[in-house]
């Protein structure tokens, strides 16, 4: 028996969620069916005030409610440090461990030629005019350990090195190919205490 076509069209557009495929998609879908009103209501508007509130901040480009962002507001935090992370998700998982207590910035993204993503494509220039502009002494990348972590990590070595500033590279602790978001505290605390430079 086919799905009718509203449910067809919800299952469409979940499936669209990074990590749901079409049978967690159909779960969901008549799951929504099930909520009340009153949850329904709830979800479509936590979901429309977010996406009204949450925006970039102009310093590091994490996703915050103020700008800029706590982190970088934050005169108690380490000034002379950056922590390179690709995703927002990234710097959550980072900011889980006490021992790091500098600043951060979002690239948006990693290179990957095959997919045609160059430098100008995520926040490289960006994150450029930053440590020209600011007082860096290291800058500590922490991009994924899978090919497109590790191109863009290198990228960066190469370009930042040129300004005379230290760079680093999480160190072990994270497994080749992983993703940093999906890591626990102990072993980003472990990468982070066993840093190497670049």
């Amino acid at each position: 028996m086919n799905r009718p076509q509203l449910v067809e069209k919800m299952v469409e557009v979940i499936k669209k969620l990074p990590g749901v495929g079409p049978k967690m998609a159909e779960r969901l879908s008549y799951h929504i069916l099930k909520m009340s009103s009153n949850e329904i209501d709830k979800l479509i508007g936590s979901i429309q005030k977010a996406r009204q509130i949450i925006k970039c901040c102009n310093i590091c480009y994490n996703l915050s409610e103020h700008n800029p962002c706590f982190i970088c507001s934050d005169v108690t935090r380490e000034q002379d440090i950056i922590c390179v992370v690709e995703t927002p998700q990234d710097l959550i998982a980072v900011s889980k461990v006490k021992k790091y207590k500098g600043l951060y910035f979002v690239l948006g993204g990693a290179l990957s030629p095959l997919d045609a993503i160059g430098p100008g494509d995520i926040r490289i220039d960006k994150l450029m005019k930053r440590l020209k502009n600011g007082n860096i002494g290291e800058v500590l990348i922490a991009t994924d350990t899978d090919s497109k972590g590790e191109i863009t990590a290198v990228y960066l070595a190469e370009i930042i090195k040129k300004l005379g500033i230290k760079v680093t590279r999480l160190g072990y602790g994270l497994p080749v190919g992983g993703d940093i978001e999906y890591a626990d505290e102990i072993t980003i605390s472990r990468a982070i205490a066993g840093r190497t430079e670049m």
